[in-house]
Formats: structure tokens, C-alpha cells, sequence
């Protein structure tokens, strides 16, 4: 699962990296751009990234603790504050390509859908896993002590977050 990590996050950060450049080099569009960003938004989206990644956390440390179905119902409130962030930003996407600004509208905001759908893909994922480990936790299927494939589950979702963490103020809030 490192290795996985890594190798996404390698790619994050070339992407990450193709935004800053980008902006370097075209600091008028990407100010004018960005204003047309709702930071509010954005700081929604990372607060219910934020608050999942915690639950998760917290699940982990209720089944090293034996404590199954606690981990299950917080695994299932990581899931929720997951489905929160998809729904606000189906709804950002919305608003966003109901104002014409598209992949194609200009540079930044070419980066912006390429980074962020592609993060919205990772989130994607990680429901799904969460989801997974929600049910096998329900069922009590991990033995007691160490429990490899809940850690790495819960690893990717840090992974998605710590990611969000770093492309929120990029995109968001930086001039």
C-alpha cells in the first residue's frame, strides 16, 4: 500500500506542480479566475474531508481496541461526511459548467477539472473502501490485533485528504 501511495502521490504532485507553473507564468487569468471560485466552497469541502479523515482515524483506534461495531458506525460517519464532499462538489461542478466555465474556458480552469476530477476519482475510491470496511467491521471480520487492510484502507483516505489539504489553498486561496 506505500508503494501505491506513493506513486499517487508523485502524480498529485506533478499535477500540482503543472498548476503552479501554470500560474507562474499567467498570474492575471489564474487571479481573475480564481475569483470566480467560492472559497467558502472550498473550505466546506475540506472541513467534510477533514472531519472524515478523523472519524476514520478514530475507527481504527476503536478496532485495535476491539470495540468492531464502534469502528463500524464510525467508519460509516467517515463515509457520510464523504458523501457530503461529493455532494457539495457535484454541486460546485455544476455551478461552475452552468457559468460556461468548462475544461476548455482557459488555462486555470483546464488545471482546475484535470486536478480536481482526478482527486474526485480518489475520493470515489476511498467511499468505496470505507464502505467495505464499514461492513466487514460490522460483521466483526478482522481478528483482534493487527488488521493490515483496515490500516491501509484508512492510510488511502489520509492520502486523499492529505491531498485535498494541499490542492485546496493552490486552487482556492493562493494569489
Amino acid at each position: 500500500m506505500w508503494w501505491f501511495i506513493l506513486a499517487e502521490l508523485t502524480v498529485f504532485a506533478m499535477l500540482l506542480l503543472s498548476f503552479a507553473v501554470a500560474q507562474a507564468l499567467q498570474p492575471e487569468q489564474f487571479h481573475s479566475s480564481r475569483q470566480l471560485l467560492d472559497r467558502s466552497m472550498g473550505l466546506a469541502l475540506t472541513l467534510s474531508l477533514l472531519t472524515s479523515g478523523m472519524f476514520a482515524a478514530v475507527a481504527l483506534d476503536q478496532l485495535r481496541q476491539f470495540r468492531s461495531r464502534p469502528a463500524a458506525l464510525l467508519l460509516m460517519a467517515a463515509l457520510g461526511c464523504a458523501c457530503v464532499y461529493v455532494w457539495l462538489k457535484f454541486g460546485e461542478y455544476q455551478h461552475l459548467a452552468g457559468q460556461g466555465l468548462n475544461i476548455e474556458y482557459n488555462t486555470f480552469f483546464t488545471l482546475y477539472w484535470i486536478v480536481t476530477g482526478f482527486h474526485f476519482l480518489h475520493v470515489l475510491l476511498g467511499m468505496l473502501i470505507l464502505a467495505w470496511l464499514a461492513m466487514r467491521c460490522w460483521q466483526r471480520a478482522y481478528a483482534a490485533g493487527s488488521n493490515p487492510g483496515v490500516e491501509s484502507g484508512v492510510l488511502y483516505w489520509h492520502m486523499v485528504d492529505l491531498v485535498w489539504v494541499l490542492l485546496f489553498p493552490l486552487v482556492y486561496v493562493l494569489n
